[in-house]
């Protein structure tokens, strides 16, 4: 059995509202947004700073729900700031065999300016006759294949 890596999980465009030095490791998110994209408490995480450019990995732990926070700890605290813009997301293991037979779905969710949603959409991998169709909330469609 072959695996591979699917991202299942992105938080796109939202703000760090907090880094926090002090705090040991990890990265807080509002709880409502963690059930949004289907995140687990203590799941690894990536996260990418589009404002300075920083690339690192670290952990989820959850914030106050409805609080929009998202606060860097740790030492993630030193790759952002008040305000910078991060992606963050989540991968999991799959066998690739069954991928190609039932498909995958990853769960986007894009932030505005405060970390409420502007958009929530699925990207999926739907079978086709032995190829991967991949789908888009904007209905765009792309061949893959195996």
């Amino acid at each position: 059995m072959s695996q591979i890596r699917l991202m299942h999980a992105k938080l796109h465009r939202v703000r760090v509202t907090e880094a926090n030095l002090d705090y040991i490791g990890s990265m807080t998110i509002d709880q409502d947004l963690l059930d949004k994209v289907g995140i687990l408490p203590l799941e690894e995480v990536e996260v990418i700073n589009l404002s300075n450019g920083n690339r690192w990995s670290t952990y989820a732990i959850p914030g106050t729900p409805g609080k929009k926070e998202i606060c860097a700890n740790g030492g993630g605290a030193l790759l952002c700031q008040t305000g910078d813009i991060l992606i963050i997301f989540a991968y999991e293991e799959r066998d690739r065999a069954e991928v190609l037979q039932v498909g995958h779905q990853a769960r986007v969710f894009v932030a505005d300016e405060y970390n409420y949603p502007q958009d929530f959409f699925y990207q999926t991998l739907h079978p086709d006759q032995g190829k991967l169709q991949f789908y888009s909330s904007s209905d765009t469609q792309l061949e893959i294949g195996k």
